[in-house]
C-alpha cells in the first residue's frame, strides 16, 4: 500500500502515519501544509524510516497536489488535513472555509483525475477516506447518540465547513464513483496533542499553576476517543469499508467537561504534586458562543459490520495522556513558549447575543 496521508504532521494524522509505518508496514507520504498546528516533531518516530516521505504543501494548491499524485502513485488516500480549532473559527472563519472546503474541494478532484486514468485492480483497490468530526451533527440533549443518518446541524463556523466537505466527498461518490468513505469522529486525546485543546492545554496549565479555564459551568459532555485507537478505525474502515458509506467512531467514553479537568488534577496531584490541589487552579468563564451542550456517538456500525472496538477507555487513556506529557516536555515547550502560550482563543471584541 502506498498511502497519501494529508494533514499528517498534526495530532490524529500524526498517529495514523505512526500507525500505518511502524504497525502496518505501509508506505506513506505525509502531505501537510505545517501551519501552526503542524509540527514535523510529530513524526519524529517515523521521519527516519525509508517507507515514509514528506512532503510541505497546501491542499488548496492544486498543482501541488496533482504532483503528489503523479510522483507518488497512492493506492490509498486518508484525508485529515484540516482547520479543527472551534475557538479560533469564530474570530477566523475564512481559513476554515478555505482549508476544510476548497481544499477538500481540490483534493477530490486530483484524486478523481488520477483514478480515472487507472486500470484494472488498481483503479478497483483505489480508496479515498475523508475524515470528519461528529460537530456537523449539532447538539445532542440529555438522551440519545449520534448515528450515521443524523441530520446534520452544525453550530460553529468550523462544523459548518467540515460538514460542507462531507458532503462533496459524498457527492463525488455519487456523481463520480468516485470510491471515497466518510468517518465522524468523537473528541480525540491523547500524546501529540497541540495545546490549545482541553485537556493539554488543562496539562501544561496545571504545570504552571495557571488557571484551569472552564466554559460555562462545566456541564458541556464530550465522547472521548484515544487517539492511537482512532487511528486503527481509520485504517479498518479504507480497508473494509462499503464504497459511499459513513461509519462514525467513538470511544463510549461521555465525560462532562468538568468532570474531564477534575480527572487531570487528580492524576496530576498523584503524579506532580503541589503545595495544593491541582483542582484549586479551576476557574469558570464566560461560556463561547454557539457552545454545544452534548455530543455522544454511536459506533454499533463501525463495531457491528467491521469489529473495530476501542483498546482504551478513558481512565487508561487519560493516564497515558498525562503521563506522556510529563514525560515529554521536549516536544511541548517549543510550543508552549513561541506558539501559543495557554491565551484564551474565540473572544469576539463584541459577544454576541440571542436575536
Amino acid at each position: 500500500m502506498r498511502i497519501v496521508v494529508t494533514g499528517g504532521a498534526g495530532f490524529i494524522g500524526s498517529a495514523v502515519v505512526r500507525y500505518l509505518v511502524k504497525d502496518v508496514g505501509a508506505e506513506v507520504l505525509t502531505l501537510d501544509k505545517l501551519t501552526y498546528a503542524g509540527n514535523l516533531a510529530n513524526l519524529d518516530p517515523v521521519i527516519d524510516n525509508p517507507a515514509h516521505r514528506f512532503v510541505q504543501a497546501d491542499i488548496c494548491d492544486a498543482a501541488a497536489v496533482s504532483e503528489v499524485f503523479k510522483t507518488f502513485e497512492p493506492t490509498r488516500i486518508y484525508h485529515l488535513a484540516a482547520e479543527s480549532h472551534v475557538d479560533r473559527s469564530i474570530t477566523g472563519a475564512k481559513d476554515f472555509v478555505e482549508t476544510n472546503v476548497i481544499g477538500t474541494f481540490t483534493l477530490l478532484e486530483a484524486a478523481r483525475r488520477y483514478w480515472n486514468d487507472l486500470d484494472g485492480s488498481s483503479k478497483d483497490s483505489f480508496r479515498f477516506l475523508h475524515v470528519s468530526t461528529d460537530e456537523v451533527y449539532g447538539s445532542l440533549g440529555a438522551e440519545g447518540l449520534f448515528s450515521e443518518t443524523t441530520p446534520y446541524d452544525p453550530s460553529s463556523p468550523y462544523s459548518a465547513s467540515k460538514a460542507a466537505s462531507d458532503h462533496l466527498a459524498v457527492a463525488w461518490h455519487r456523481t463520480y464513483w468516485l470510491p471515497t468513505l466518510v468517518s465522524n469522529c468523537s473528541n480525540n486525546y491523547g500524546p501529540y496533542h497541540f495545546p490549545e485543546k482541553l485537556i493539554p492545554l488543562i496539562i501544561l496549565n496545571a504545570l504552571h499553576g495557571k488557571s484551569l479555564p472552564v466554559y460555562g459551568d462545566g456541564s458541556n459532555i464530550r465522547d472521548w476517543l484515544y487517539v492511537e485507537d482512532h487511528a486503527k478505525a481509520l485504517h479498518l474502515i479504507a480497508s473494509e469499508g462499503r464504497l459511499g458509506e459513513t461509519y462514525n467512531v467513538g470511544g463510549r467514553n461521555e465525560r462532562r467537561n468538568i468532570d474531564v479537568v477534575k480527572a487531570v488534577c487528580e492524576i496530576l496531584d498523584r503524579l506532580a504534586p503541589k503545595s495544593h490541589p491541582h483542582a484549586d487552579l479551576i476557574t469558570y468563564v464566560t461560556d463561547r458562543p454557539g457552545h454545544d451542550a452534548r455530543y455522544a456517538i454511536d459506533a454499533t456500525k463501525l463495531e457491528s459490520e467491521l469489529g473495530w472496538r476501542a483498546h482504551e477507555n478513558f481512565e487508561t487513556g487519560i493516564e497515558k495522556t498525562v503521563r506522556w506529557y510529563l514525560d515529554n516536555e521536549s516536544w511541548w515547550r517549543p510550543l508552549r513558549d513561541k506558539v501559543y502560550t495557554g491565551e484564551r482563543l474565540g473572544v469576539l471584541a463584541t459577544e454576541p447575543t440571542a436575536p
